[in-house]
């Protein structure tokens, strides 16, 4: 599992089960939840006296985008770390996890 010139290895650790067969292009065919932006614009914390507030770190009105989780593209991943093994990311390899 070489990794192409000039950039960092990448490996996807994941459980086998976590592994969709029905799925070719995950960047076009896996719906990305977006959770609540004041989740990153805003923190709660306790205060000096033991109450707790609620504090706003962006500027009032500015956009956030907060989603559960991201979809790395197929090309930049170099392998695969599951319970089962450690194989190239190609799918003779990663089918060989499951045989």
């Amino acid at each position: 599992m070489a990794a192409r010139a000039n950039r960092v290895p990448f490996y996807v650790a994941a459980p086998y089960t976590s592994i969709d067969w029905t799925i070719l292009d995950g960047l076009a065919e896996i719906e990305i939840e977006e959770r609540d932006p004041a989740e990153v614009t805003h923190i709660v914390g306790r205060l000096e006296d033991g109450g707790v507030a609620r504090v706003e770190l962006t500027p009032p009105g500015a956009a956030a985008a907060n989603p559960a989780f991201d979809v790395t593209p197929a090309e930049l991943i170099d392998g695969f770390i599951t319970d089962r093994g450690l194989c190239a990311a190609r799918e003779q390899d990663l089918a060989a996890l499951f045989a």
